[in-house]
């Protein structure tokens, strides 16, 4: 059966993008200072205004306006934003049912991991060369005056019986100056092209580029639009392709367990595929506030389990421990990590800890 699935990137110029890279900058900054800090500090973004608001308990001393206004001036705004902050403590019921001998999870929730043998990365096509290419625009765009910082592009892939079988659509929106002239084929020949050089097996007829199809986008980021930490979380997973469980990441350390567990589900996901014990993976897991051990774990391989499923639960319990506390350590998330992770996608790369393999006893 033939059919087309597609997914979204952004770039960091995006509002939503650029409230998620603040934040995470954020997390990084108390980490440095403090590993154990509990932080939930987020912001919002509109015009020339910084919204700044959260939790944060921490000895860190943090610059919040210095980090977020340096931030801004890298992606490109060329005068400073008018920033409000509100910020307490964690509250003293969470914090109590979180810190115990053995850290537990800091909030109930359900969280998914997704891993897929279609990519060496692991990860859906569609979702992957989104990331690619607005990751390879970021970079074009730094070399030239007339492009800035926000952008989205959008991949549609046909499969044919579950695998990817060729590119069919990209549709690509990038900010540019008003004097800007052959956006398209600028675009086309700097950007798509280079990412579509390591694809040609997937290019088995024309693709269909469409670039800009607004005709106009010379007034970007939080001048065009607003933004808030959290609300891409389908671009920050697996596009659509994999389930979601409805919390972000960006700006949670790692006792919450909408980010940890879920580094934690891809990890596992990952593994099982890569060990050939399936060829596609979904990884559910439940937690509740205060409790050290998950309420439940679910495996999903729609029907590419190459071993009996009751083997493959005997085999992730022998191996994997998704208790809070195993996490943190296990995958080292105490460390300033995440503001590189905020950007093109939380999965796939293989510098992140939850990417790594490690054997199996099997």
């Amino acid at each position: 059966m033939k059919r087309i699935l597609t997914s979204e990137s952004v770039n960091i110029g995006h509002p939503d993008k650029t409230c998620d890279t603040i934040a995470d900058a954020f997390l990084d900054e108390a980490l440095r200072q403090d590993k154990n800090a509990q932080m939930a500090v987020e912001c919002s973004i509109k015009n020339d205004k910084l919204f700044i608001y959260g939790e944060a308990s921490t000895t860190a001393r943090i610059d919040y306006d210095k980090i977020a206004q340096d931030i801004l001036r890298d992606i490109g705004y060329e005068t400073p934003f008018s920033i409000i902050k509100e910020i307490s403590v964690q509250s003293p019921d969470i914090h109590q049912a979180v810190v115990k001998e053995k850290l537990c999870a800091n909030d109930q929730g359900i969280v998914f991991g997704y891993a897929t043998n279609e990519t060496k990365e692991f990860m859906p096509l569609p979702i992957l060369l989104a990331h690619k290419i607005m990751k390879q625009y970021e970079a074009f765009r730094r070399r030239s005056s007339n492009f800035f910082a926000d952008a989205k592009c959008q991949v549609s892939v046909e499969y044919d019986d579950d695998r990817p079988s060729c590119i069919d659509t990209i549709l690509i929106s990038v900010s540019h100056s008003p004097n800007c002239k052959q956006v398209d084929r600028k675009i086309k020949d700097g950007v798509l092209l280079p990412v579509l050089e390591e694809y040609k097996d997937f290019v088995k007829r024309p693709i269909k580029f469409i670039i800009n199809p607004s005709g106009r986008f010379v007034i970007w980021g939080s001048f065009g639009d607003s933004g808030t930490v959290g609300r891409k979380i389908v671009v920050d997973t697996y596009g659509g392709v994999g389930r979601v469980g409805g919390g972000c990441f960006s700006s949670k350390n790692a006792t919450k367990v909408d980010r940890s567990g879920a580094y934690y589900a891809r990890f596992v996901a990952k593994n099982l595929v890569s060990a050939g014990l399936c060829e596609r993976c979904e990884v559910e897991v439940s937690y509740g506030i205060g409790l050290d051990r998950p309420l439940s774990i679910n495996l999903e391989t729609f029907g590419t389990n190459s071993v009996p499923m009751k083997k493959l639960y005997e085999i992730v319990s022998q191996n994997f421990d998704f208790s809070p506390d195993n996490i943190i350590k296990e995958l080292d998330l105490l460390r300033p990590i995440y503001k590189q992770t905020a950007c093109y996608g939380h999965f796939g790369h293989s510098e992140y800890p939850w990417e790594k393999i490690k054997p199996l006893d099997i």
